[in-house]
């Protein structure tokens, strides 16, 4: 398996539906309780301040994906990002979410953030396996935070520091997914 990493496209918005739709419906991984629809999915990507989205694509088909957004709307929180993976079933625990991460805490360090944080719904020993093999620590549980499937979920938070603190930050700069 040769696995390629790449900037995430409007017309990769289907495969995406497709990796995301059943961790909507089927688990409590997401919090959502109806997947969004292509057209979500590509306004998620285009949204502003502009995130990294990344595929990894396996023979040219998406595998998988992981994106950092927005961690808090308050102006104070701008160099503090969130982050998720998914991984198509097929696929899992074959280093994908590893590769996707990689690039993705370069690229977000590379915007001049200073923190990447990971909700996770517990339990879930996977992301929790891989958020702490990429470095990321256990900082906190929102206990009973959500109810989805029947119970009431704990969401434990990780973070991942991607430099050292700037005295006086300059601004988180937008990705260029061309670049």
């Amino acid at each position: 398996m040769t696995i390629q990493i790449r900037a995430a496209i409007p017309r990769d918005a289907p495969a995406i539906w497709s990796i995301y739709a059943p961790f909507v419906t089927n688990t409590a991984a997401s919090f959502e309780e109806s997947a969004p629809d292509q057209g979500e999915i590509t306004a998620r990507m285009l949204a502003r301040p502009r995130l990294p989205w990344l595929v990894a694509l396996d023979a040219g088909t998406v595998i998988g994906y992981a994106y950092a957004s927005r961690h808090r709307q308050r102006p104070a929180y701008r160099w503090s990002a969130e982050c998720s993976a998914y991984i198509s079933p097929g696929h899992q625990r074959r280093g994908v979410g590893n590769l996707l991460y990689r690039r993705l805490i370069a690229d977000v360090a590379d915007l001049g953030y200073v923190s990447l944080f990971a909700g996770i719904s517990l339990p879930n020993e996977a992301s929790v396996g891989l958020h702490e093999a990429m470095g990321f620590e256990r900082v906190g549980v929102f206990r009973n935070v959500g109810y989805k499937s029947g119970s009431w979920r704990d969401v434990g938070w990780w973070q991942r520091p991607l430099g050292d603190l700037p005295q006086a930050p300059a601004e988180p700069r937008e990705w260029d997914p061309d670049r």
